[in-house]
């Protein structure tokens, strides 16, 4: 144990030091992996516990720093399944430094272990074409971020707003020093947009390309940009498939993860998919007439009115002609959990969204789970708006959907 806080300390002697708010945040998922390698045999689920941050390399390489002092065969698989794809410098230095060190005291390291960086002829260069692209918005409406040298395109950040809908909303270059970069990552926090994702660079250029295709909106401002793109960071036909780079659901697992979905609206990719208050208020006002109906009824009773409201408000909030586009953007959150290596939610979204696109849907079989809950959490939330400040009894509409968050509109 001495040893490993001396290699430890060693290691982190080369980073700089992290502010307190990141310290606690790596220490917890460092706890979180020694939990894992302490309780079990067979150390599964190491990845879900491990999530880097896009925006920040030096705390990624503190991460990797902390768990190669743990000194334990499971390490070296799980830092090359997180961070063996990365292309930036200070990411693959801080890998390999690790894994040396591991090396060093004994731990086993697969010769095969890191994939071999081999150019490719008309692929993006290695370390050059990074894409960032954040959660999908209520509206359908995400920011898809290209980074990149500025002699390719005459400035570091290309920005993009686009809806999947109506194409480009916003699209403008950026030319960033250092210093600029983090304040430019620190406005996106401030506005609540934590999380981002780093698909392939060719599944970003689909993205715009979809947009590009819909006339309209801010489409001139891409239009100077596009030919280069297409050849610094790819073509869109590059871009993974969707349906087949996820696993189909089987019919038997089918109910197990609808069910997980009640759990999974309450994420915070989800919160701004929920109706608004003004959207909710009608809904709760006959949830609340359940409530207080004058005829005798049993709980059992209340409870198939209730979920009978439920099911109404989830059709009106979400459209059977709008349930296309709720299924794409379930298809694409499944992908981004799956990016997350959150395998289990993915599949859970991905359910959700092959149960919206079933072709012999009813009635009969119930509302979509996810959808469902997000009405459910919304009426839970616009009841507790109209409440007093005071500590209040639970209203016995729905379930609490724990913290409260942004709304769809």
């Amino acid at each position: 144990m001495e040893r490993q806080k001396r290699a430890k300390a060693r290691s982190a002697a080369d980073l700089a030091p992290l502010a307190p708010e990141a310290r606690a945040r790596l220490e917890s998922q460092v706890a979180a992996v020694v939990a894992v390698l302490e309780t079990a045999v067979e150390p599964d689920g190491l990845l879900e516990k491990v999530s880097g941050d896009p925006q920040d390399p030096d705390w990624d390489a503190h991460l990797m720093a902390a768990l190669g002092a743990l000194n334990h065969p499971a390490i070296p698989p799980l830092l090359a399944a997180r961070f063996g794809e990365a292309r930036d410098k200070i990411r693959r230095k801080a890998l390999k430094k690790t894994l040396h060190r591991l090396k060093t005291r004994g731990v086993a390291i697969a010769a095969d272990l890191l994939p071999r960086e081999e150019a490719r002829v008309g692929a993006p260069r290695s370390g050059t074409a990074k894409v960032f692209v954040s959660p999908i918005f209520g509206a359908g409406e995400s920011y898809i971020i290209l980074e990149g040298p500025p002699e390719v395109l005459g400035g570091n950040f290309l920005v993009a707003r686009v809806s999947d809908r109506e194409g480009f909303r916003e699209c403008v270059l950026l030319s960033l020093k250092r210093g600029q970069q983090a304040e430019f990552w620190d406005r996106f926090r401030e506005q609540g947009l934590e999380q981002w994702f780093s698909p392939p660079p060719a599944y970003a250029v689909r993205l715009l390309e979809e947009a590009y295709a819909q006339p309209g909106g801010a489409v001139a401002h891409y239009r100077p940009f596009r030919e280069k793109i297409l050849r610094h960071w790819g073509h869109a036909s590059a871009a993974p498939d969707l349906d087949r780079e996820l696993p189909a659901v089987a019919p038997g697992e089918a109910p197990r993860l609808l069910e997980h979905c009640r759990q999974l609206a309450l994420d915070p990719l989800f919160r701004a998919w929920m109706p608004g208050p003004e959207e909710i208020g009608p809904w709760l006002d006959k949830l609340q007439e359940v409530q207080d109906s004058p005829l005798v009824l049993s709980d059992q009773q209340k409870q198939v009115r209730t979920d009978g409201v439920l099911d109404e408000a989830t059709l009106a909030l979400y459209p059977l002609e709008t349930r296309s586009d709720w299924g794409r953007r379930l298809l694409t959150t499944a992908y981004y959990l799956h990016l997350a290596g959150r395998e289990e939610d993915s599949r859970a979204a991905r359910a959700a969204a092959a149960d919206l696109a079933a072709p012999g849907r009813s009635a009969l079989t119930g509302e979509n789970a996810l959808l469902k809950s997000l009405v459910q959490y919304a009426v839970r939330l616009a009841w507790e708006m109209r409440q007093p400040r005071e500590p209040a009894a639970p209203s016995g509409l729905v379930a609490p959907p724990g913290e409260a968050g942004l709304i769809r509109r």
